[in-house]
């Protein structure tokens, strides 16, 4: 897998003092607060698997699985829930967390569906953001790291489910996801 990669360009240790600090952030904006962690499956399983361990609240956990990608590149900008929420959410602070901020339609989706519930709040916080690739305004409250328009894989991120297992965040040659 690892030779399929252009380049590191995120490391393991990055990763981990960044989600540190993150978790620190939300452990003091949520104090007192009735805390509901929604990871968007499948990119941000591993991402919010470190990042709840960082924060020193109570808090429930639940997961969404949406679709806009299937096995390619770019976003089809159609979203469709494919696993929803399992508990509600009403009054409660929602935090969704996503894996990587392209596009960002399907998370506008998710927040304009997930505000219809009348949660107490909703804020987002996301591994990656590639706000060159923006179509439209998302309000990301917690931001792992700012990359540029590449096509990256690894600690949760794929293509076509490859490369989710790997400790850090490469970008993939072009010749693999163009064969």
């Amino acid at each position: 897998m690892e030779n399929d990669l252009d380049k590191i360009i995120l490391t393991q240790e990055q990763i981990t003092k960044r989600v540190a600090e993150l978790g620190e952030e939300i452990t003091k904006d949520y104090q007192d607060k009735q805390l509901v962690v929604i990871g968007i499956l499948r990119g941000a399983a591993v991402f919010m698997a470190d990042l709840i361990r960082e924060v020193k609240l109570p808090m429930e956990i639940d997961f969404m699985s949406v679709s806009s990608y299937g096995a390619s590149t770019k976003s089809s900008g159609v979203v469709r829930i494919n696993k929803d929420l399992d508990s509600t959410i009403t009054d409660k602070h929602v935090l969704i967390v996503e894996d990587i901020v392209d596009t960002g339609l399907t998370l506008k989706y998710i927040v304009e569906n997930l505000m219809s519930r009348k949660p107490a709040s909703v804020r987002l916080c996301t591994l990656l953001d590639k706000p060159s690739r923006r179509a439209v305004d998302v309000d990301v409250h917690y931001n792992g790291f700012t990359i540029p328009d590449e096509f990256v894989v690894g600690y949760g991120l794929d293509y076509a489910e490859i490369y989710r297992n790997l400790p850090y965040i490469g970008v993939l040659k072009p010749e693999i996801y163009t064969r």
